[in-house]
């Protein structure tokens, strides 16, 4: 499996329809969605998946937030919600003949909390069907947003999400591992504790900490001692701290400030600055209409990734649905 920063042939979205997702607030969701695709159309191609009945006004809201409308392609592919990262394909590229293919695992909506997850569970295979990839199938459940991968055969996940037993209670760490290094092309996995406060997905990795190079992370921090992620973020930090490179030397690590924290109806939400995306040529920021703090992330995670545009976008309406960029979206590299 591929980096992020690596070369992308596409970047694979599902268009928001879910009424649910997104209680009492969804009518700035599909306006907001499309400025994200119109971002990621200045750099590369967009791919969405999108059941036919929604793609003309998916089309015109594209349209009206500035896309690059030949760079998008909307796919015929009924989902039940919006979170392609975890729905969609995970990808993987032979390094020796550069196919890439597409590997297929079980979605369970994060443990059964969100049914109906039928549809969501066919799009790895409807992807591989319509691109003519070759499609690798585990019946292990799995979500993207719960890895993070180097590209070079290093892979970072949390206890929280993986060994949680309404994922794979069957399955033994041992098992979890030999099923991701099999399927992923990866050697080495490394453990953080659990996710932050609000993230209904068990503790998913990309709101808590990045590769951001081979040998780095970029790992978000709370110095509110007072503030509940406080803890858990600095038993994250520490675990990072405590890895060591194939080589045996310490990774790089970037502390990534949180945002301060977003709460609707009296629920605080899992808004966090590590859900950030990277594209061919830029790194688009989620940010949370809090002035100070979304500059220094963008300023921290610009840093992460010299020579790409930062792209901030506003992510305030997008996360009363729990996740915002990063959850939203799948790479397809190149």
């Amino acid at each position: 499996m591929p980096a992020e920063w690596e070369p992308q042939a596409a970047i694979w979205l599902s268009w928001p329809h879910n009424r649910a997702t997104w209680p009492g607030q969804f009518r700035p969701v599909p306006p907001a969605f499309a400025l994200f695709v119109a971002q990621i159309s200045r750099f590369q191609a967009v791919r969405i998946n999108a059941a036919a009945g929604l793609q003309s006004r998916a089309k015109r809201l594209c349209a009206a937030a500035g896309a690059d409308l030949s760079r998008v392609t909307f796919y015929d592919h009924p989902t039940n919600d919006a979170w392609c990262r975890d729905h969609g394909p995970l990808f993987v590229k032979n390094d020796r003949t550069g196919e890439v293919a597409v590997t297929d695992w079980r979605f369970n909506a994060w443990g059964g909390k969100y049914p109906p997850y039928d549809l969501d569970n066919t799009i790895p295979q409807k992807i591989s069907r319509r691109l003519k990839l070759r499609r690798f199938h585990h019946d292990m459940v799995l979500e993207g947003g719960s890895l993070d991968v180097n590209g070079c055969g290093l892979l970072l996940t949390s206890e929280q999400c993986l060994l949680n037993p309404n994922r794979n209670p069957q399955l033994r760490q041992s098992q979890i591992e030999r099923n991701l290094c099999d399927y992923l092309g990866v050697t080495k996995i490394f453990w953080v504790g659990e996710g932050i406060v609000g993230d209904d997905t068990d503790g998913h990795i990309d709101d808590i900490a990045r590769f951001f190079k081979p040998d780095g992370f970029v790992a978000a921090t709370e110095t509110n001692s007072r503030d509940a992620n406080h803890r858990i973020l600095r038993a994250v930090n520490e675990r990072l701290q405590s890895f060591r490179t194939p080589a045996g030397k310490k990774f790089d690590l970037v502390s990534l400030p949180m945002p301060s924290p977003v709460a609707f109806k009296g629920q605080r939400v899992p808004a966090s600055y590590a859900n950030f995306l990277v594209i061919n040529g830029a790194v688009l920021v989620p940010t949370f209409r809090q002035k100070k703090r979304d500059a220094a992330a963008c300023e921290i995670i610009g840093g992460c990734f010299p020579g790409r545009q930062v792209v901030p976008l506003d992510a305030y309406h997008l996360i009363w649905g729990l996740g915002t960029l990063h959850c939203l979206s799948q790479q397809q590299p190149a």
